[in-house]
């Protein structure tokens, strides 16, 4: 039987008037804009009155992306959360046109005065003096080469790097300093930088996941619709091995009931492209994120949306999210525990299970010293 807050969503779309129905939004992972809780005055379209405008619909169903210069005057962000290896972290992008539905960074968007919906995947904020500032960072007198990781928040090789290469920028930096990084992403732009990545891999300073989610080519547009393709993370998996750049495949989400029963061949294939670790992470859905997943799952698994949900919250205590250290990334009870234990036989059985060794910090050095 569906849980209330699922019940109450049907009921909601079968009273709503179709032709007062805000146009599926083609190429993005959210189909709705959830209320921002910090915002006093929300703004929505009227979409009843404007049913007939074939151009603002069409508008409507096609959101832009727009990119707004994000002048804060620093790049390294500090955490303290017993969940996540590292303590400092580089992100170029505030938001992220990757588009992930299930994206747990959708609600740090709402601290900007956005939605978590579209807005995160379509108005991006790009922080223009990314390798300025960290290259300030690591000129600081009192640091000593901590990790560092690119990617804490949202992915640092989204598609416009490509153009900007901020992350390149910021990776320049850290070669030339010998900065210990660890780079995660679900982009194979991230084998373009080969070349400084071989130069931190020379200082044992650098370690790089990609995250795959599912092999499943159709699943992986709709559920993250401008990411690499799984194929292409692969490659870009293979290619780094091959550069002897120490790497590893994460399985992030993990989704009871969508692609946890991937986890077997997503390793299988990782470790055929060379990879020599492998991670997952448990779907969490956070505040305003579970509104737009399971939207989601209405809209694109209709007939396994309530199984699916149901699945979620067994892992979860029955919520869709849990914000208890040390559960928040593996969830509880008997389907989590299947999940892991899947994960566990998998990984060893692919030689995977081992953990990659800790970088060295050893020889760094400060910006623009040359011994």
């Amino acid at each position: 039987m569906p849980h209330a807050d699922a019940e109450q969503r049907q009921m909601d779309r079968a009273d709503v008037d179709p032709s007062a129905r805000f146009p599926e939004v083609r190429g993005r992972g959210a189909g709705v804009q959830p209320a921002n809780p910090y915002v006093a005055l929300q703004l929505e379209p009227d979409v009843g009155q404007a049913a007939d405008d074939a151009e603002f619909m069409a508008e409507c169903a096609r959101p832009r992306t727009t990119y707004l210069e994000d002048l804060s005057e620093t790049i390294v962000s500090c955490n303290e959360s017993p969940d996540i290896f590292f303590r400092y972290s580089v992100n170029p992008y505030r938001g992220c046109v990757h588009g992930c539905s299930y994206c747990y960074a959708r609600p740090t968007h709402e601290y900007l005065g956005f939605s978590a919906g579209w807005d995160f995947e379509t108005k991006v904020l790009v922080k223009t003096r990314a390798p300025a500032l960290f290259r300030r960072w690591l000129a600081r007198p009192s640091w000593d080469g901590e990790l560092i990781a690119f990617s804490g928040v949202t992915d640092c090789y989204q598609p416009v790097e490509r153009r900007l290469q901020l992350t390149r920028g910021c990776l320049q930096a850290a070669a030339e300093c010998r900065q210990p990084v660890a780079v995660i992403t679900k982009n194979a732009l991230v084998a373009r930088d080969l070349d400084l990545l071989r130069e931190l891999a020379a200082h044992n300073a650098v370690r790089v996941a990609l995250s795959v989610t599912t092999l499943d080519q159709g699943l992986a547009r709709a559920l993250e619709p401008r990411t690499s393709a799984p194929a292409a993370r692969l490659e870009a998996l293979s290619a780094l091995a091959a550069a002897g750049i120490p790497t590893e495949v994460m399985i992030a989400p993990v989704i009871p009931g969508l692609n946890d029963s991937e986890i077997p061949a997503i390793l299988a294939a990782a470790r055929a492209a060379g990879a020599r670790s492998a991670g997952y992470l448990l779907l969490r859905l956070p505040t305003s994120v579970g509104e737009v997943f399971t939207d989601w799952l209405a809209r694109r698994r209709p007939d396994a949306a309530a199984k699916i949900e149901r699945l979620i919250r067994e892992t979860r205590g029955g919520a869709l999210s849990s914000a208890r250290f040390g559960e928040r990334q593996r969830g509880s009870g008997p389907r989590a525990e299947q999940i892991a234990q899947t994960f566990r036989v998998f990984s060893a059985k692919y030689g995977l299970a081992d953990r990659l060794p800790p970088l060295e910090s050893g020889a760094f050095r400060p910006p623009g010293s040359l011994f």
